[in-house]
């Protein structure tokens, strides 16, 4: 069985092992691949993995021998999964792997703006706490979770473990979703987007991308959230307008936004959210810890494993 990694790089910098899965076959591991160079690489391939490589339906028909392609990703978008399907190539996906390390990555964000540690310990550092007559100081205001209203867009894996987080704080939980009827009623209150953002000290963003929710934050839905509240996306970049939000950070009209996320990955020089005024970004980490990048190899392993088994699992075309 011959397997081509395409983007190796993008899952591991030699600190995960990739040794789950090319020790089920002949193996050839590629850093990262450029456009014009797929083809040639996997034309010869029967299990192609890759995660942000553009598969499209010209190469799946020109690869004679291709059986499979999995993703170190949950998302596909970068597959032509109807081509594929109609060659009779399985396209399998990753689902889940990164649902605790994003629920993090989502509450340092929202830690870090209520309790300021990185404001506090760079004042520190610059000595203003040994000038102090007093024991303590505070020159910026801290707030405490519980009492507040946490607003999830989007209720799937990601959403109900951050409101999972959220109610230990003893945080309010609404949330927006295309299945409300799905939502327990210990687990949020289902509301519109308007009174969700209305209501919302945080809200944060755990939707897919797709027509529905492009640019779903933007210069009027952003008009509609308290002054006081802070926007943290770490779902897709283009689920808001970049521009948009920016002009509401420098103007005040919300507290601040916590991005992990950007339309245009990685950041260009032009972002629109570079510079803005109380926006903290980091650069699409929260999937990333060592443990969730371990576990994504590990079930990227298992869907070749299932498929040559002749009983394929994450199957998405």
């Amino acid at each position: 069985m011959k397997i081509t990694i395409l983007d190796a790089d993008t899952v591991s910098k030699n600190d995960v092992s990739l040794e789950p899965i090319t020790s089920l076959g002949e193996a050839t591991v590629y850093g990262s691949t450029d456009s014009d160079q797929i083809f040639d690489r996997i034309k010869d391939s029967e299990i192609v993995i890759c995660n942000k490589c553009v598969i499209s339906k010209e190469i799946i028909t020109k690869c004679e021998k291709l059986k499979m392609i999995t993703l170190f990703a949950t998302g596909y978008n970068n597959i032509d999964v109807k081509a594929a399907a109609e060659k009779g190539v399985a396209v399998c996906n990753v689902p889940a792997y990164s649902t605790n390390s994003v629920a993090q990555h989502t509450f340092a964000f929202i830690l870090e703006h209520f309790s300021r540690v990185a404001d506090y310990a760079q004042s520190v550092a610059q000595g203003d706490w040994m000038r102090q007559k007093l024991f303590s100081y505070f020159y910026k205001p801290i707030y405490e979770l519980s009492g507040m209203t946490l607003g999830i867009v989007g209720f799937g894996d990601i959403g109900r473990k951050v409101a999972e987080i959220g109610r230990v704080f003893g945080m309010k939980i609404l949330t927006y979703t295309r299945s409300p009827e799905k939502v327990g009623e210990d687990e949020a209150q289902t509301v519109t987007l308007e009174e969700l953002l209305r209501c919302s000290d945080v809200v944060t963003l755990h939707c897919p991308l797709n027509e529905g929710t492009q640019r779903l934050i933007n210069r009027d839905t952003l008009a509609l959230m308290k002054p006081t509240a802070i926007l943290v996306n770490t779902s897709r970049g283009a689920v808001v307008d970049e521009a948009d939000l920016r002009e509401a950070l420098d103007n005040e009209r919300i507290a601040g936004a916590y991005i992990d996320v950007l339309t245009k990955e990685p950041m260009a020089e032009d972002c629109p959210l570079l510079g803005a005024k109380n926006c903290v970004m980091t650069p699409h980490i929260a999937w990333a810890p060592l443990q969730t990048r371990e576990r994504l190899i590990e079930k990227v392993a298992e869907n070749i494993v299932m498929f040559e088994k002749g009983t394929p699992i994450n199957k998405v075309n």
